[in-house]
């Protein structure tokens, strides 16, 4: 049975024992009633109750003394002696309410966080000698060839030596469309085989997949406290101490002031003030809300693919108003592609003049030339060291290269500073160039637009030239840009956008020689799913998707999160200050089961702050 199926049981129990009590109370007349009654109202509060004692007893050996279980007890207890043994009942009831409301609250964020953990495979079949044989992933080395059958997931991180099929990574990275992958494409762990069958060779470990890597850093997500989590720690350790002080001088000053100290109905009113005080002075909706906020807000970002290593990134990730992006990989796709042709005449004539030369070579060049033109001929190909190369066909001869190439044939060209340049000429003869770039990533220019839009100034850091990163800047409407970077310039130039005032920087980057400057930012975001291992263990956020969209995403689900913290402590704090006001004034004394308003008020702005609190887990589904 689980915990809070029993403790709803024991709720329901004393809350019977309860109004039985106080319906015996006012309706018969029983001999020895008061010491019947006192029976009853103490085993529903025992039964309510027994294990907030017992915590409230080990705690004090244990050296934790001022905690809400202390409060509770010696609320309840006083409460006992005064003679309001309903209330005392009442309040230990409505205050386990409370706490089975918030343990239902955390299961329900713990459960975002259980979904993930289902990306853990438990077996994976690899071939031995001939034969597929069925291991925990932690036995396979790296180099083995693992089987992967319709509807398996992929237990290691490796690359396709045979087969193909669509396989859903919505698990590592968000997306909801399957992706179609083929032989020589890398797979990684976690994801699920939907269709046909794959024949694996691992590339890494089980503790060096991405599905282990995932995993660690959300069961260590909530080790990192955020300054709002720390400020509750410190604010408790020193409010309870104080509130008891405050508590024991409000039961015990004003008699022995106005000098009705042999009055026992003075004791009685001053003690139940106390109990009061005791009561809504449990600082229980901070102490459970603003984690819970945390916790919520980290779990709303793992189920969009991102990865946040702590609370205390998620609160700065809030405050971030300036990000800076690596170019490769980050903006771009990281590959070469023809972006550009500049023909003397015709376009096709440039291009499928190149792809005959290139049509022999395995360079990324080559590669990008072959997916927009196809050779028509055979030719006889030279290459020509560092410059380019010479293609001899039936009825032409082709120079194919940067423009040395062409100086060296006495081939005038014009001088192009954009990209990669391949010039080309035909019997002598200039007759137009392609330009190759690094391809921007479809949804980069959306992703500077949301993020200019709340407010952020945005900076490209890279080793390109500078008319490379000018064009770059300028297709994505990115604010300013520095190029022509080594990595220790970058983290110079990070630095230097640190020290503007009020300045909390973010990195944005994916590669090896990023990792000094993710290290180096306030927050350092890494683009997972195609990063390097050094720039994933750097950062303090990963995405484990290459959409940079994703950052915005992130930072929505930040700001909202700490919005949501914020208003549970100025709630809290609110409500509690007016409470405690008037029950030390004697307001409450004028209700009846004055008591029960007292934690009713505290129970409420718990339960308040803990729905509050859950909103942020919603964020993830794109909710406000």
């Amino acid at each position: 049975m689980s915990k809070n199926k029993k403790s709803l049981i024991r709720i329901s129990v004393a809350i019977v024992v309860t109004v039985v009590t106080l319906i015996l109370k006012y309706t018969t007349d029983i001999p020895y009633w008061q010491w019947i009654e006192l029976g009853l109202f103490a085993a529903a509060y025992l039964i309510a109750g027994y294990d907030v004692l017992w915590k409230a007893v080990t705690n004090i050996f244990h050296g934790k003394i001022f905690d809400e279980n202390f409060l509770m007890t010696i609320a309840t207890v006083g409460a006992f002696a005064i003679g309001e043994y309903a209330d005392a009942a009442a309040v230990m009831i409505l205050y386990q309410i409370g706490e089975l409301f918030q343990r239902y609250a955390v299961g329900k964020s713990r459960k975002n966080i259980a979904a993930l953990m289902d990306i853990r495979p438990e077996e994976a079949t690899v071939l031995r000698n001939g034969e597929e044989i069925t291991v925990h992933p932690s036995e396979i080395e790296v180099g083995e060839t693992i089987v992967i059958k319709a509807g398996d997931k992929i237990p290691l991180d490796g690359v396709i030596l045979k087969g193909e099929c669509n396989v859903d990574t919505s698990a590592i990275t968000g997306e909801s469309l399957p992706r179609h992958v083929i032989a020589g494409e890398t797979v990684i762990s976690g994801c699920i085989n939907l269709d046909g069958v794959l024949y694996v060779t691992t590339i890494g470990t089980y503790d060096d997949s991405t599905v282990a890597k995932i995993l660690d850093l959300v069961e260590n997500a909530t080790s990192q406290k955020a300054p709002a989590e720390n400020f509750i720690t410190k604010f408790s350790k020193y409010y309870t101490p104080v509130v008891v002080g405050l508590a024991v001088l409000l039961g015990v000053l004003p008699p022995l002031v106005t000098g009705q100290y042999a009055n026992w109905e003075v004791w009685s009113t001053w003690l139940k003030r106390a109990m009061m005080f005791l009561f809504v002075s449990c600082p229980c909706a901070l102490v459970i809300s603003v984690p819970l906020g945390f916790f919520g807000g980290i779990a709303a970002a793992s189920k969009r693919g991102i990865l946040v290593k702590g609370s205390n990134y998620l609160e700065l990730l809030a405050k971030v108003n300036t990000i800076a992006f690596d170019k490769t990989g980050t903006l771009t796709k990281g590959n070469f592609a023809v972006t550009d042709v500049y023909p003397q005449e015709k376009r096709e004539q440039v291009l499928q003049l190149a792809a005959i030369a290139e049509q022999y070579s395995n360079h990324p060049i080559a590669t990008s030339i072959s997916k927009v033109a196809k050779a028509t001929v055979e030719a006889k190909v030279t290459e020509i060291a560092g410059k380019g190369l010479l293609a001899e066909t039936e009825k032409s001869t082709i120079l194919c290269g940067n423009a040395q190439l062409m100086h060296d044939n006495g081939i005038d060209c014009p001088t192009v500073d954009s990209g990669t340049v391949v010039y080309v000429a035909e019997n002598s003869k200039f007759v137009g160039y392609v330009v190759i770039a690094d391809e921007i990533k479809e949804d980069s220019a959306l992703a500077v637009q949301q993020l200019r839009q709340s407010g952020c100034k945005t900076v490209m850091l890279t080793g390109d030239n500078q008319a490379t990163a000018e064009k770059v800047a300028g297709n994505l409407g990115i604010d300013t840009y520095y190029s022509d970077l080594l990595p220790q310039d970058k983290v110079e130039k990070l630095n230097e956008l640190k020290q503007n005032k009020g300045a909390t920087v973010a990195f944005v980057g994916d590669g090896i020689n990023d990792a000094p400057v993710l290290a180096t930012a306030d927050v350092g975001i890494a683009m997972g799913a195609a990063g390097s291992d050094v720039a994933i263990e750097t950062a303090d956020i990963v995405l484990m998707q290459d959409n940079p969209t994703a950052i915005s995403t992130a930072k929505r689900v930040a700001k909202k999160t700490l919005n949501i913290v914020r208003e549970n402590i100025v709630l809290s704090l609110a409500i509690k200050l007016a409470v405690l006001v008037i029950s030390a004034i004697g307001v409450l004394d004028m209700i009846s089961f004055g008591l029960i308003i007292a934690i009713l008020a505290d129970v409420g702005v718990c339960v308040v702050a803990i729905l509050n609190s859950m909103r942020a887990m919603i964020v993830a589904r794109g909710k406000k």
